[in-house]
Protein backbone atom coordinates (compact mmCIF):
# COMPACT_ATOMS: atom_id res chain seq x y z
CA UNK A 1 0.00 0.00 0.00
CA UNK A 2 2.52 2.89 0.53
CA UNK A 3 4.49 1.94 -2.61
CA UNK A 4 0.93 2.07 -4.11
CA UNK A 5 1.01 5.54 -2.45
CA UNK A 6 3.93 6.78 -3.37
CA UNK A 7 3.81 5.48 -6.67
CA UNK A 8 0.05 7.57 -6.83
CA UNK A 9 1.37 10.80 -5.81
CA UNK A 10 4.30 10.86 -7.51
CA UNK A 11 2.54 9.99 -10.93
CA UNK A 12 0.15 12.36 -9.85
CA UNK A 13 2.39 14.99 -9.22
CA UNK A 14 4.31 14.27 -12.46
CA UNK A 15 0.88 15.16 -14.59
CA UNK A 16 0.13 18.25 -12.66
CA UNK A 17 3.45 20.02 -13.06
CA UNK A 18 3.92 19.42 -16.51
CA UNK A 19 0.49 20.50 -17.50
CA UNK A 20 0.78 23.31 -15.69
CA UNK A 21 4.19 24.08 -16.94
CA UNK A 22 3.23 24.35 -20.66
CA UNK A 23 0.43 27.13 -18.62
CA UNK A 24 3.77 28.79 -17.13
CA UNK A 25 6.01 28.54 -19.96
CA UNK A 26 4.06 30.34 -22.53
CA UNK A 27 2.61 33.01 -20.31
CA UNK A 28 6.09 33.85 -19.57
CA UNK A 29 6.34 34.60 -23.13
CA UNK A 30 3.41 36.72 -24.12
CA UNK A 31 4.40 38.52 -20.83
CA UNK A 32 1.88 37.87 -18.86
CA UNK A 33 2.57 37.68 -15.05
CA UNK A 34 2.35 34.44 -13.33
CA UNK A 35 1.57 35.32 -9.94
CA UNK A 36 2.04 31.93 -8.63
CA UNK A 37 2.94 28.23 -9.06
CA UNK A 38 1.45 26.11 -7.19
CA UNK A 39 2.18 21.94 -6.57
CA UNK A 40 -0.83 20.68 -4.27
CA UNK A 41 -3.81 22.44 -2.81
CA UNK A 42 -4.46 23.61 0.67
CA UNK A 43 -2.45 25.63 3.21
CA UNK A 44 1.38 26.19 2.14
CA UNK A 45 3.94 24.36 3.83
CA UNK A 46 6.95 26.41 1.33
CA UNK A 47 7.04 29.21 -0.75
CA UNK A 48 9.87 30.77 -2.64
CA UNK A 49 9.75 34.07 -5.37
CA UNK A 50 12.04 34.34 -8.41
CA UNK A 51 11.72 36.19 -11.16
CA UNK A 52 8.52 37.77 -10.14
CA UNK A 53 6.59 34.43 -9.63
CA UNK A 54 6.18 32.77 -6.11
CA UNK A 55 6.32 29.21 -6.19
CA UNK A 56 4.66 27.19 -3.47
CA UNK A 57 3.99 23.74 -2.46
CA UNK A 58 0.64 22.69 -0.49
CA UNK A 59 0.07 20.31 1.97
CA UNK A 60 -2.29 18.20 -0.41
CA UNK A 61 -0.68 16.46 -3.13
CA UNK A 62 -3.44 16.33 -5.25
CA UNK A 63 -3.33 19.16 -8.31
CA UNK A 64 -1.75 22.15 -8.73
CA UNK A 65 -2.38 25.62 -10.84
CA UNK A 66 -0.81 28.32 -12.30
CA UNK A 67 -2.21 32.09 -11.39
CA UNK A 68 -1.92 34.02 -13.62
CA UNK A 69 -2.66 38.03 -13.71
CA UNK A 70 -6.07 38.94 -14.48
CA UNK A 71 -7.08 34.92 -15.39
CA UNK A 72 -10.00 33.88 -14.39
CA UNK A 73 -8.42 31.57 -11.37
CA UNK A 74 -7.01 35.04 -10.03
CA UNK A 75 -8.32 36.63 -6.97
CA UNK A 76 -8.28 40.05 -7.59
CA UNK A 77 -5.93 42.35 -5.07
CA UNK A 78 -9.47 44.56 -3.48
CA UNK A 79 -8.03 46.20 -0.39
CA UNK A 80 -11.85 47.24 1.14
CA UNK A 81 -12.13 50.64 3.06
CA UNK A 82 -10.95 50.17 6.04
CA UNK A 83 -8.58 47.29 5.89
CA UNK A 84 -5.82 47.64 8.40
CA UNK A 85 -2.32 46.59 6.47
CA UNK A 86 1.24 48.12 6.68
CA UNK A 87 3.25 48.98 4.12
CA UNK A 88 6.95 49.56 2.97
CA UNK A 89 8.27 52.74 1.00
CA UNK A 90 11.10 52.77 -1.35
CA UNK A 91 13.66 54.98 -1.67
CA UNK A 92 11.72 56.72 -4.68
CA UNK A 93 8.81 57.45 -2.06
CA UNK A 94 6.61 54.36 -4.06
CA UNK A 95 5.05 51.53 -1.90
CA UNK A 96 7.21 48.82 -2.87
CA UNK A 97 5.00 45.88 -0.21
CA UNK A 98 1.82 46.01 1.22
CA UNK A 99 1.07 43.12 3.98
CA UNK A 100 -2.46 42.32 4.64
CA UNK A 101 -1.59 39.16 6.55
CA UNK A 102 -2.17 39.06 10.19
CA UNK A 103 0.52 36.20 10.26
CA UNK A 104 3.60 38.15 9.86
CA UNK A 105 5.26 41.33 10.48
CA UNK A 106 7.18 44.30 8.29
CA UNK A 107 9.94 45.77 9.06
CA UNK A 108 9.58 49.31 9.36
CA UNK A 109 6.44 48.98 7.90
CA UNK A 110 3.97 52.12 7.86
CA UNK A 111 0.43 50.74 9.51
CA UNK A 112 -2.30 52.15 7.72
CA UNK A 113 -6.23 51.79 7.88
CA UNK A 114 -7.38 51.66 4.07
CA UNK A 115 -9.78 54.43 2.26
CA UNK A 116 -9.28 53.38 -1.09
CA UNK A 117 -6.49 51.96 -3.51
CA UNK A 118 -5.89 51.12 -7.45
CA UNK A 119 -3.66 48.51 -7.81
CA UNK A 120 -4.50 47.93 -11.59
CA UNK A 121 -4.58 51.25 -13.57
CA UNK A 122 -3.58 54.22 -11.13
CA UNK A 123 -1.43 52.08 -8.69
CA UNK A 124 -1.79 54.21 -5.43
CA UNK A 125 -3.33 53.62 -2.59
CA UNK A 126 -4.22 56.11 0.59
CA UNK A 127 -5.37 55.53 3.96
CA UNK A 128 -5.13 56.97 7.29
CA UNK A 129 -1.74 56.58 8.92
CA UNK A 130 -1.21 55.14 12.64
CA UNK A 131 -5.15 55.76 13.36
CA UNK A 132 -4.74 59.21 12.58
CA UNK A 133 -8.52 59.79 10.45
CA UNK A 134 -7.60 63.42 10.77
CA UNK A 135 -5.49 63.38 7.32
CA UNK A 136 -5.67 61.24 4.48
CA UNK A 137 -2.54 59.99 3.17
CA UNK A 138 -1.80 59.18 -0.71
CA UNK A 139 0.87 56.61 -2.22
CA UNK A 140 1.81 56.04 -5.34
CA UNK A 141 3.00 52.26 -5.56
CA UNK A 142 5.35 50.45 -7.35
CA UNK A 143 4.54 48.91 -11.14
CA UNK A 144 6.53 45.50 -9.50
CA UNK A 145 5.23 45.89 -6.06
CA UNK A 146 4.33 42.78 -3.70
CA UNK A 147 1.25 42.00 -1.50
CA UNK A 148 1.53 39.61 1.57
CA UNK A 149 -1.97 38.01 1.10
CA UNK A 150 -4.20 36.68 4.31
CA UNK A 151 -2.46 33.51 4.17
CA UNK A 152 1.07 34.55 4.68
CA UNK A 153 2.24 34.36 0.92
CA UNK A 154 3.96 37.24 -0.85
CA UNK A 155 2.77 37.37 -4.60
CA UNK A 156 3.29 40.21 -7.44
CA UNK A 157 0.56 42.92 -8.05
CA UNK A 158 -1.26 42.60 -11.04
CA UNK A 159 -1.18 46.13 -13.22
CA UNK A 160 -3.04 45.82 -16.10
CA UNK A 161 -0.18 45.61 -18.73
CA UNK A 162 0.56 42.32 -17.23
CA UNK A 163 -2.07 41.15 -16.93
CA UNK A 164 -4.01 37.82 -19.23
CA UNK A 165 -6.52 39.86 -20.96
CA UNK A 166 -3.78 42.38 -21.92
CA UNK A 167 -1.96 39.16 -24.07
CA UNK A 168 -2.93 39.27 -27.90
CA UNK A 169 -5.70 36.74 -28.97
CA UNK A 170 -3.65 33.84 -30.36
CA UNK A 171 -1.07 34.26 -27.20
CA UNK A 172 -4.48 33.63 -25.05
CA UNK A 173 -5.03 30.77 -26.79
CA UNK A 174 -1.97 29.31 -27.36
CA UNK A 175 -1.06 29.46 -23.21
CA UNK A 176 -4.72 27.73 -22.64
CA UNK A 177 -3.42 25.38 -25.21
CA UNK A 178 0.07 24.69 -23.78
CA UNK A 179 -1.19 22.66 -20.83
CA UNK A 180 -2.62 19.56 -22.39
CA UNK A 181 0.16 20.39 -25.32
CA UNK A 182 2.51 19.10 -22.84
CA UNK A 183 0.65 16.41 -21.47
CA UNK A 184 0.87 15.05 -24.70
CA UNK A 185 4.31 15.47 -25.82
CA UNK A 186 5.18 13.83 -22.06
CA UNK A 187 2.82 10.88 -23.00
CA UNK A 188 5.15 10.43 -26.55
CA UNK A 189 8.02 10.97 -24.57
CA UNK A 190 7.63 8.08 -21.95
CA UNK A 191 5.72 5.83 -24.70
CA UNK A 192 9.01 6.24 -26.47
CA UNK A 193 11.40 5.70 -23.45
CA UNK A 194 9.16 2.28 -23.05
CA UNK A 195 9.93 1.31 -26.74
CA UNK A 196 13.72 1.27 -25.53
CA UNK A 197 13.04 -0.78 -22.41
CA UNK A 198 11.14 -3.32 -24.82
CA UNK A 199 13.09 -6.35 -26.33
CA UNK A 200 11.35 -5.16 -29.82
CA UNK A 201 8.98 -2.85 -30.99
CA UNK A 202 5.50 -5.24 -32.47
CA UNK A 203 4.83 -4.23 -36.25
CA UNK A 204 1.37 -5.36 -35.92
CA UNK A 205 1.70 -6.92 -39.41
CA UNK A 206 1.02 -10.26 -40.41
CA UNK A 207 4.47 -11.66 -40.80
CA UNK A 208 5.30 -14.40 -38.31
CA UNK A 209 8.69 -13.41 -35.76
CA UNK A 210 9.34 -16.52 -34.07
CA UNK A 211 7.69 -19.96 -34.24
CA UNK A 212 7.77 -21.64 -31.01
CA UNK A 213 9.31 -25.18 -30.59
CA UNK A 214 7.56 -27.89 -30.77
CA UNK A 215 3.90 -25.77 -31.24
CA UNK A 216 1.15 -26.46 -33.79
CA UNK A 217 2.60 -24.10 -36.44
CA UNK A 218 6.53 -25.64 -36.35
CA UNK A 219 4.79 -28.83 -37.14
CA UNK A 220 2.76 -27.53 -39.65
CA UNK A 221 6.01 -26.33 -41.23
CA UNK A 222 5.73 -22.58 -40.66
CA UNK A 223 8.65 -20.21 -40.24
CA UNK A 224 9.98 -16.89 -39.59
CA UNK A 225 9.18 -14.31 -42.25
CA UNK A 226 6.05 -16.01 -43.40
CA UNK A 227 3.41 -13.91 -44.45
CA UNK A 228 0.40 -15.40 -43.50
CA UNK A 229 -2.14 -13.33 -45.88
CA UNK A 230 -5.69 -15.31 -45.13
CA UNK A 231 -7.34 -17.67 -42.39
CA UNK A 232 -9.60 -19.68 -44.56
CA UNK A 233 -9.89 -17.45 -47.19
CA UNK A 234 -10.92 -14.45 -45.05
CA UNK A 235 -8.02 -11.99 -45.90
CA UNK A 236 -5.68 -11.01 -42.73
CA UNK A 237 -4.16 -7.48 -43.60
CA UNK A 238 -2.52 -7.45 -39.83
CA UNK A 239 -1.61 -9.25 -36.73
CA UNK A 240 -4.79 -7.88 -35.25
CA UNK A 241 -7.33 -9.79 -38.03
CA UNK A 242 -4.53 -12.90 -37.81
CA UNK A 243 -4.87 -13.29 -33.94
CA UNK A 244 -8.23 -12.82 -34.01
CA UNK A 245 -9.17 -15.64 -37.00
CA UNK A 246 -7.25 -17.92 -35.25
CA UNK A 247 -8.04 -17.45 -31.27
CA UNK A 248 -11.64 -18.25 -32.82
CA UNK A 249 -11.00 -21.90 -34.24
CA UNK A 250 -9.83 -23.77 -31.23
CA UNK A 251 -9.86 -27.39 -32.01
CA UNK A 252 -10.82 -26.85 -35.65
CA UNK A 253 -8.96 -27.16 -38.65
CA UNK A 254 -7.98 -23.96 -40.62
CA UNK A 255 -6.36 -23.19 -43.81
CA UNK A 256 -3.77 -20.55 -43.90
CA UNK A 257 -2.79 -18.91 -47.06
CA UNK A 258 1.39 -18.00 -46.65
CA UNK A 259 3.66 -16.01 -48.21
CA UNK A 260 7.49 -16.40 -48.28
CA UNK A 261 9.41 -14.27 -50.79
CA UNK A 262 7.38 -14.66 -54.17
CA UNK A 263 6.20 -18.37 -52.92
CA UNK A 264 3.14 -19.16 -51.74
CA UNK A 265 1.32 -21.99 -50.78
CA UNK A 266 -1.06 -23.01 -48.40
CA UNK A 267 -1.26 -25.19 -44.64
CA UNK A 268 -3.74 -26.40 -42.94
CA UNK A 269 -3.52 -27.03 -38.98
CA UNK A 270 -5.84 -27.02 -36.05
CA UNK A 271 -4.94 -24.84 -33.00
CA UNK A 272 -4.77 -26.17 -29.82
CA UNK A 273 -7.55 -24.91 -27.36
CA UNK A 274 -6.87 -22.42 -24.27
CA UNK A 275 -8.61 -21.20 -21.16
CA UNK A 276 -8.17 -17.56 -21.01
CA UNK A 277 -10.46 -15.41 -18.93
CA UNK A 278 -12.60 -18.29 -18.30
CA UNK A 279 -12.87 -18.79 -22.28
CA UNK A 280 -11.69 -21.19 -24.44
CA UNK A 281 -9.51 -19.82 -27.32
CA UNK A 282 -7.47 -20.72 -30.40
CA UNK A 283 -3.18 -21.07 -30.17
CA UNK A 284 -0.83 -22.13 -32.76
CA UNK A 285 2.71 -20.97 -31.12
CA UNK A 286 3.77 -18.19 -33.76
CA UNK A 287 4.72 -14.66 -32.48
CA UNK A 288 4.51 -11.20 -33.98
CA UNK A 289 7.48 -10.06 -35.65
CA UNK A 290 9.27 -7.41 -33.67
CA UNK A 291 11.80 -4.41 -34.75
CA UNK A 292 14.69 -3.32 -32.54
CA UNK A 293 16.28 -0.47 -34.73
CA UNK A 294 16.54 2.78 -33.67
CA UNK A 295 13.94 4.75 -35.47
CA UNK A 296 11.24 1.83 -34.61
CA UNK A 297 12.16 2.38 -30.72
CA UNK A 298 11.42 6.26 -31.27
CA UNK A 299 8.70 6.15 -33.02
CA UNK A 300 6.91 3.52 -30.80
CA UNK A 301 6.34 7.09 -28.92
CA UNK A 302 3.98 8.39 -31.90
CA UNK A 303 2.61 5.32 -32.75
CA UNK A 304 0.94 4.44 -29.22
CA UNK A 305 0.29 8.13 -28.77
CA UNK A 306 -2.19 7.52 -31.67
CA UNK A 307 -3.54 4.47 -30.53
CA UNK A 308 -4.21 5.43 -27.27
CA UNK A 309 -5.76 8.99 -28.61
CA UNK A 310 -7.96 6.79 -31.13
CA UNK A 311 -9.23 4.16 -28.23
CA UNK A 312 -10.92 7.66 -26.02
CA UNK A 313 -12.04 8.95 -29.28
CA UNK A 314 -13.83 6.07 -29.73
CA UNK A 315 -15.00 5.94 -26.19
CA UNK A 316 -16.27 9.64 -26.43
CA UNK A 317 -17.76 8.74 -29.81
CA UNK A 318 -20.02 6.10 -28.31
CA UNK A 319 -20.75 8.20 -24.95
CA UNK A 320 -22.45 10.69 -27.20
CA UNK A 321 -23.97 7.91 -29.50
CA UNK A 322 -25.44 5.81 -26.47
CA UNK A 323 -25.64 8.59 -23.44
CA UNK A 324 -23.91 9.07 -20.64
CA UNK A 325 -22.89 6.56 -18.16
CA UNK A 326 -21.47 7.55 -14.58
CA UNK A 327 -19.33 4.34 -14.47
CA UNK A 328 -17.65 5.61 -18.18
CA UNK A 329 -15.58 8.29 -15.78
CA UNK A 330 -13.06 7.72 -13.37
CA UNK A 331 -11.51 9.94 -10.58
CA UNK A 332 -9.02 9.78 -7.93
CA UNK A 333 -10.22 6.66 -6.51
CA UNK A 334 -10.19 5.04 -9.82
CA UNK A 335 -6.81 6.43 -10.96
CA UNK A 336 -5.57 5.17 -7.43
CA UNK A 337 -6.93 1.34 -7.74
CA UNK A 338 -5.32 1.63 -11.42
CA UNK A 339 -1.80 3.07 -10.01
CA UNK A 340 -2.00 -0.25 -7.75
CA UNK A 341 -2.06 -2.59 -10.18
CA UNK A 342 0.06 -0.65 -12.51
CA UNK A 343 3.05 -0.86 -9.90
CA UNK A 344 2.26 -4.21 -9.77
CA UNK A 345 3.89 -4.95 -13.61
CA UNK A 346 7.14 -2.24 -12.19
CA UNK A 347 8.48 0.66 -13.89
CA UNK A 348 7.18 -0.62 -17.34
CA UNK A 349 3.67 -0.79 -15.94
CA UNK A 350 4.21 2.61 -13.96
CA UNK A 351 5.08 4.52 -17.36
CA UNK A 352 2.80 3.33 -19.17
CA UNK A 353 0.12 4.48 -16.80
CA UNK A 354 1.47 7.72 -16.92
CA UNK A 355 1.70 7.82 -20.21
CA UNK A 356 -1.79 6.69 -20.52
CA UNK A 357 -2.70 9.02 -17.90
CA UNK A 358 -1.45 12.34 -19.59
CA UNK A 359 -3.39 11.47 -22.63
CA UNK A 360 -6.65 11.24 -21.06
CA UNK A 361 -5.62 14.06 -18.69
CA UNK A 362 -5.07 16.36 -22.19
CA UNK A 363 -7.71 15.13 -23.90
CA UNK A 364 -10.33 15.84 -21.21
CA UNK A 365 -9.19 19.56 -20.50
CA UNK A 366 -9.52 20.07 -24.01
CA UNK A 367 -13.16 19.29 -23.84
CA UNK A 368 -15.26 22.31 -24.66
CA UNK A 369 -16.32 22.70 -20.89
CA UNK A 370 -16.42 25.74 -19.04
CA UNK A 371 -13.66 26.32 -16.21
CA UNK A 372 -11.22 23.67 -18.37
CA UNK A 373 -8.66 24.71 -20.75
CA UNK A 374 -10.95 23.54 -23.89
CA UNK A 375 -14.02 26.22 -22.35
CA UNK A 376 -11.57 28.96 -22.15
CA UNK A 377 -10.01 28.28 -25.62
CA UNK A 378 -13.76 28.23 -26.83
CA UNK A 379 -13.57 31.87 -25.03
CA UNK A 380 -11.36 32.77 -27.07
CA UNK A 381 -12.83 31.99 -30.35
CA UNK A 382 -16.17 33.43 -29.14
CA UNK A 383 -14.12 36.82 -28.98
CA UNK A 384 -12.59 36.29 -32.21
CA UNK A 385 -15.81 35.86 -34.06
CA UNK A 386 -17.53 38.64 -31.97
CA UNK A 387 -13.75 40.95 -32.76
CA UNK A 388 -14.66 42.63 -29.27
CA UNK A 389 -13.76 41.22 -25.68
CA UNK A 390 -15.96 39.02 -23.48
CA UNK A 391 -17.27 40.65 -21.22
CA UNK A 392 -16.05 39.72 -17.43
CA UNK A 393 -19.47 39.38 -15.94
CA UNK A 394 -20.41 36.75 -18.96
CA UNK A 395 -16.91 34.87 -18.60
CA UNK A 396 -17.62 34.88 -14.81
CA UNK A 397 -20.86 33.51 -14.89
CA UNK A 398 -20.28 30.62 -17.53
CA UNK A 399 -17.01 29.63 -15.18
CA UNK A 400 -18.96 29.32 -12.02
CA UNK A 401 -21.80 27.50 -13.86
CA UNK A 402 -19.43 25.32 -15.76
CA UNK A 403 -16.86 25.21 -12.49
CA UNK A 404 -20.19 23.94 -10.17
CA UNK A 405 -21.28 21.32 -12.83
CA UNK A 406 -17.68 20.00 -12.73
CA UNK A 407 -17.66 19.34 -9.03
CA UNK A 408 -21.56 17.64 -8.88
CA UNK A 409 -19.51 15.49 -11.87
CA UNK A 410 -16.87 15.05 -9.48
CA UNK A 411 -18.54 13.77 -6.79
CA UNK A 412 -20.77 11.68 -8.39
CA UNK A 413 -17.69 9.85 -10.25
CA UNK A 414 -16.18 9.50 -6.79
CA UNK A 415 -18.94 8.02 -4.80
CA UNK A 416 -19.36 5.89 -7.75
CA UNK A 417 -15.50 4.64 -7.81
CA UNK A 418 -15.72 3.93 -3.82
CA UNK A 419 -18.94 1.67 -4.11
CA UNK A 420 -16.94 0.08 -7.29
CA UNK A 421 -13.24 -0.70 -6.11
CA UNK A 422 -14.23 -0.44 -2.10
CA UNK A 423 -18.29 -2.39 -1.83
Amino acid sequence: MIITIITFIIVFGVLVLVHEFGHYYFAKRAGILVREFSIGMGPKIWWHRKNGTTYTIRILPLGGYVRMAGSQDDDEDTLRPGTPVSIQVGENDKVTLINTSKKSTLFNGIPMQVANADLVDGLWIEGYINGDESELKRYDVDHDASIIESDGVQVRIAPRDVQFQSASLPQRIITNFAGPMNNFILAVVVFAILGFMLSGIPTNSNVVGEVTSNSVAQKAGLKSGDKITAVDGKKTSDWTDLSSAISSKPDKQVTLTVKHNDNKKTVKLTPDSVTQEKKKVGRIGIMEEQKTDFVSRISYGFTQFMAIVSLIFGVLGHMLTHGFNVNDFGGPVAIYAGTSTAASYGITGVLNFLAVLSINLGIVNLLPIPALDGGKILLNFIEAIRRKPNSERFEGTVTVIGFGLLMLLMLAVTWNDIQRYFF
